[in-house]
């Protein structure tokens, strides 16, 4: 069936992206917002909008009301994106019951990865190592009992049973730290996902976390490669690089192996994510790897792919929607391309960061916003001068991806570095300062990437951080030292210069 109208069940800058795959396929897209989110960028990037009933993030998770808005615009199609109601079987059913494609896998699969207890146990069915720990929804002293059978400096990591994006996890080293965390995770697991089970797994010390990429039509599937997503702070994101830099070739094909088997198995369709950890204690081609959860659904970090292989996979997961199989596609194993150099995202969110790591939330009327751009340079982003950020929704405002052709991880985070530099807004505090710092830490650019990094030197990192050095500024101060007078400077701070 060919999608002609796709109503977006997301926000923001997914919302956006979403909107321009659909119109590189002649699609008509159709955005939705909650009463207080009409402002967002991606009510205008659409082609057409619809209010929905209620506010902030509530609005987003509104089965009944997505499903009304959809069949009253008579869309064909549905792409939750990724949050919300993305991982959301319901959903997906409700979907089908009014006749609606939902652009995504099918509700069994989204039953079997949503549960990552479940998901454990196909992984383990099928040949795929795991770490070991509890079998489903856990209780306190299930957790506890389990964490004394691991022995003096055991550790285990207190997990959310549905959902992802780090939200409900923390690590326990500590025996008496485990109750106080356990309470803190299902709490955040049922405010975040409607679901407050947990289980505890054992905890690797300095992992790296490793994603494998995949597309299924529900008969075939095809990997496009890895993802390194081990530069994290408290188990979210800030940094992912394709392909994984430092990484042995056997390694990367153990991890592509388990990945597509567990799809195949799956009978997978749309695009997926298959994660991995991989134990750092030794460096050999023989080196631990354990299967985590797959995240049914289209990543934040996708961009990077899409830069390394020139696939759009946006598009890919509304031509399999609509009944296309990876052949047709050209998109089977033999048709993915070995990835062209290296692409880097960096997380723009907009927080304020303390010396010890910890962080809060920021916002404000955006006085200016000039993203980079260039050779190699792409930003995935919805602010603009004058948008008034909005504290009930997630952090995130841009994605920086910078890609160069010369594969090199050093070469990739100084052009990402340097990106960020040229980033130019003002009216919200932002972590592009830390950023900067972290892709200049000679440790990491040596590889020294596990997910314990940024915590280990988080010291270093935030007395390196500093307000980022920014084009516009680096220009004026250039101006100033040739003679140049400042002729004008406009409201939103973008300065003219006049002759002498």
């Amino acid at each position: 069936m060919t999608i002609k109208t796709l109503l977006i069940a997301n926000r923001g800058e997914i919302a956006i992206r979403i909107a321009r795959g659909a119109a590189e396929l002649g699609i008509m897209s159709v955005a939705i917002h909650s009463a207080d989110d009409a402002q967002s960028l991606h009510v205008r990037a659409a082609d057409r909008a619809v209010a929905l009933s209620g506010s902030g993030p509530a609005a987003y998770l509104d089965i009944a009301g997505i499903i009304a808005a959809a069949q009253a615009e008579r869309c064909d199609a549905i792409h939750p994106g990724y949050g919300f109601v993305s991982e959301n079987a319901a959903f997906a059913r409700a979907c089908q019951a009014a006749g609606i494609i939902f652009v995504g896998p099918d509700a069994a699969a989204l039953d079997l990865f949503g549960d990552k207890g479940a998901a454990r146990r196909f992984a383990a069915a099928h040949g795929v190592a795991i770490i070991a720990g509890t079998d489903g929804p856990t209780t306190l002293e299930q957790a506890q009992e389990f964490l004394a059978e691991l022995g003096p400096g055991g550790a285990i990591m207190v997990k959310a049973i549905a959902g992802g994006g780090g939200r409900g996890m923390r690590p326990v080293t500590d025996p008496a730290q485990l109750a106080t965390a356990f309470e803190r995770c299902r709490a955040e697991a049922l405010s975040s996902f409607g679901n407050g089970d947990v289980y505890v797994e054992r905890l690797f010390i300095h992992p790296r976390h490793i994603e494998v990429q995949v597309l299924g039509d529900g008969a075939d599937v095809a990997h496009l490669w890895e993802r390194e997503c081990s530069i994290q702070r408290e188990r979210q994101k800030l940094i992912e690089i394709a392909p994984a830099p430092f990484l042995r070739p056997a390694v990367r094909a153990r991890l592509l192996d388990a990945a597509t088997k567990l799809a195949k198995a799956a009978k997978y369709r749309s695009a997926g994510t298959f994660e991995f950890l991989l134990d750092t204690a030794t460096d050999s081609d023989d080196a631990a790897i354990a299967f985590i959860e797959a995240n049914a659904r289209l990543q934040v970090e996708h961009t990077v792919t899409e830069e390394v292989t020139g696939i759009d996979l946006v598009g890919a997961q509304l031509q399999i929607a609509g009944g296309a199989r990876l052949a047709d596609l050209g998109l089977t194993q033999a048709d993915i391309p070995t990835p062209r150099g290296m692409a880097l995202q960096a997380r723009v969110n907009l927080e304020t960061m303390n010396p010890d790591g910890s962080v809060r939330g920021a916002g404000g009327m955006l006085s200016a916003y000039d993203p980079p751009s260039g050779p190699g340079v792409r930003v995935d982003g919805y602010g603009y001068a004058g948008y008034r950020t909005n504290p009930r929704f997630d952090s995130l405002l841009a994605k920086v991806i910078v890609h160069d052709r010369r594969g090199n991880f050093a070469d990739v985070a100084g052009k990402a570095a340097r990106a960020l530099g040229e980033f130019r807004m003002t009216g919200a505090a932002s972590n592009i300062g830390f950023l900067q710092a972290l892709l200049r830490h000679p440790a990491l650019l040596a590889g020294q990437l596990h997910t314990r990094f940024v915590d280990e030197h988080i010291a270093s990192l935030t007395s390196a951080e500093a307000a980022p050095a920014r084009y516009f500024e680096a220009a004026t101060s250039a101006a100033r030292r040739a003679g140049a007078r400042l002729e004008t400077t406009d409201p939103l701070g973008v300065v003219n210069f006049g002759k002498t």
